[in-house]
């Protein structure tokens, strides 16, 4: 089975702990489902941005958990 899991990183890349902990998922929809439900969290317990990896493979990132301001 194909793991999907979201690595949590501050604006420089550093890697920092979730502020929700994050299960693994099967696929990428429901990964990214997860993420859409609990980025604010995510983003006020200063995670500012993900990446999806499938396996060990990165599939995306970084995405910035910040809202875009325009």
């Amino acid at each position: 089975m194909t793991a999907w899991t979201w690595r949590f990183e501050k604006a420089d890349g550093t890697e920092v702990q979730p502020a929700v902990q994050p299960e693994e998922f099967t696929t990428q929809g429901d990964a990214e489902s997860w993420i859409g439900e609990h980025w604010k969290a995510l983003l006020e317990g200063g995670a500012d941005q993900v990446r999806l990896f499938e396996e060990s493979t990165e599939i995306y990132g970084p995405m910035s958990l910040h809202a875009d301001a325009s």
